[in-house]
């Protein structure tokens, strides 16, 4: 429990606020606009919504204190487990308050666009866990989010179009498309994993 509320009072909750925030904003457009969306039009804000809260995200593990705590008994994938448990409910209730904050009547299926936002926030938790496994960076974050804003721009020009990542919910490869959804979310979370662990060279220099 103490170490549970040491990293609740460390936790980035400036850029974590500032995303969910905006993330909000962005989804509500058109409830504060009195505007009626088309489908395309509320599922591209939903995507928008779930890229800016995997921007946040993508703060989770920095840790000023990360020199300081790499001789500590408690293994530093674990300290990483439990920086994603304190934040997940407050994620799902801001998913859920996005999901509901779009007009019902264009609203996607929400199963299949939660799946492409669990799947997104993996990568930027996984691509965090590599920057701070690859290097020294007390604060990767910004480089974090950059990465990943520069990803989801490149992705769906350079992706081939048999990918099916990016479809519309009437699109009749919607379905296959969530399958590769699952997979990526699985995959990246699995290379999150694996980069947790402290480097037993770099552990043993210091």
């Amino acid at each position: 429990m103490d170490l549970a509320g040491a990293l609740w009072r460390t936790l980035p909750w400036r850029a974590l606020a500032a995303a969910g925030a905006l993330g909000l904003l962005v989804a509500g457009a058109p409830l504060a606009t009195g505007a009626e969306p088309a489908p395309w039009q509320t599922l591209l804000l939903l995507r928008g919504a779930a890229l800016i809260g995997a921007l946040g995200l993508a703060f989770l593990l920095d840790d000023p204190a990360r020199h300081l705590t790499v001789p500590v008994p408690t293994p530093r994938l674990v300290r990483q487990v439990l920086r994603v448990a304190l934040v997940a409910p407050l994620a799902v209730l801001w998913w859920t308050a996005a999901l509901l904050l779009t007009p019902s009547a264009s609203r996607p299926p929400a199963g299949g666009v939660t799946l492409e936002a669990v799947a997104v926030g993996a990568l930027a938790l996984a691509a965090a866990a590599l920057a701070v496994r690859l290097t020294d960076e007390a604060r990767p974050g910004p480089y974090v989010a950059a990465v990943l804003l520069l990803t989801a721009v490149l992705v769906p020009l350079l992706a081939p179009e048999d990918w099916a990542l990016f479809v519309q919910a009437g699109d009749p490869r919607w379905s296959v498309g969530h399958d590769r959804w699952a997979v990526l979310a699985a995959a990246v979370a699995l290379v999150g994993a694996v980069c947790g662990p402290e480097p037993l060279g770099r552990k043993a220099g210091r």
